[in-house]
């Protein structure tokens, strides 16, 4: 780990493995240590990228107000900091609406998505209202109430709950306000077809409320793979981390395998990695429709 000058703040940046790169995005108040079994679990082919916005975790406050386009461009400058032409996104709830502002504003830089339990609007009371009430608990800087709920609600066992703790503890409350109050009001439905780019959209089966936005989503994006996992909540990273995982793995060694733009990366994957990846992926017979065509929609069991 390390702290880096990226767009005119202070970062704090972990990268893992050397292979194909893809930058994490989280959401307000966890920092990247929601994608603690990202970290452990993908370097193998790899190179994750995971660092903390502005005013979260251990990067610097921000003097700036934190919103998508500003988070967007910091993580461009960030790849250009570790001198990273392209990689892939990936961003979890809130975080996967920044990734699609990324690939909105800067498509060059990025060879696709992946989308985690995210939407590209606000537009249902419940969903609303969580988000009001994180506003509010940030603006009131009940740093610690507001940190024991997400970590609560993301955490897998004790362990996983003290690290999100601890690391949201040491948030910006003002910053973690803006990022909650942006995601409010923010949409970029009516701009999904302008994004050309494979994306692989993972929500679990049990969040039912996330549903109407998996169906906006896939509805909008040219190329999209939507699967649905089985008895997983909205934490997949966490909930359903080794199978999440196994999918992202799954899902680009298959991009790589067919399609044409993809040749330059061929070379960093090794021959026997497809069938490794899809014995992670396919543990079960009922699970050998996980790898869906493009704008495809299957349920993982």
């Amino acid at each position: 780990m390390s702290i880096i000058d990226v767009n005119g703040t202070r970062l704090h940046v972990h990268v893992k493995g050397s292979g194909i790169p893809i930058v994490f995005i989280h959401p307000p108040l966890l920092g990247q240590s929601v994608f603690a079994y990202q970290k452990e679990q993908l370097p193998d082919m790899f190179k994750v990228i995971l660092f903390d916005i502005r005013g979260h975790g251990k990067s610097a406050p921000s003097e700036a107000p934190i919103t998508y386009p500003l988070i967007a461009e910091d993580t461009v400058r960030l790849l250009d900091e570790l001198g990273v032409e392209k990689a892939f996104i990936a961003g979890y709830s809130s975080g996967g609406s920044v990734a699609l502002e990324a690939m909105l504003r800067y498509p060059s830089r990025f060879y696709g998505g992946i989308l985690i339990s995210t939407m590209s609007e606000v537009s249902d009371w419940q969903l609303k209202s969580r988000i009001y009430m994180g506003t509010k608990l940030a603006a009131w800087d009940a740093k610690k109430l507001l940190s024991w709920v997400i970590a609560r609600g993301n955490a897998d066992r004790s362990a996983s709950f003290a690290n999100m703790y601890n690391y949201a503890v040491q948030d910006h409350m003002v910053n973690a306000m803006q990022y909650f109050r942006y995601s409010m009001r923010y949409s970029c439905t009516s701009r999904l077809h302008e994004i050309r780019h494979p994306m692989l959209l993972l929500y679990g089966e049990d969040d039912r409320r996330f549903r109407r936005y998996a169906e906006i989503i896939h509805r909008g994006l040219p190329r999209s793979t939507l699967l649905y996992m089985k008895g997983t909540p909205h934490q997949i990273p966490t909930k359903a981390a080794s199978r999440m995982n196994g999918l992202i793995q799954c899902w680009i060694t298959d991009k790589l395998a067919n399609e044409q733009p993809f040749e330059e990366l061929k070379e960093k994957v090794r021959e026997d990695d497809s069938a490794e990846f899809a014995a992670v992926c396919f543990d079960n017979e009922n699970d050998a429709g996980a790898l869906l065509p493009d704008r495809d929609e299957g349920r993982l069991h």
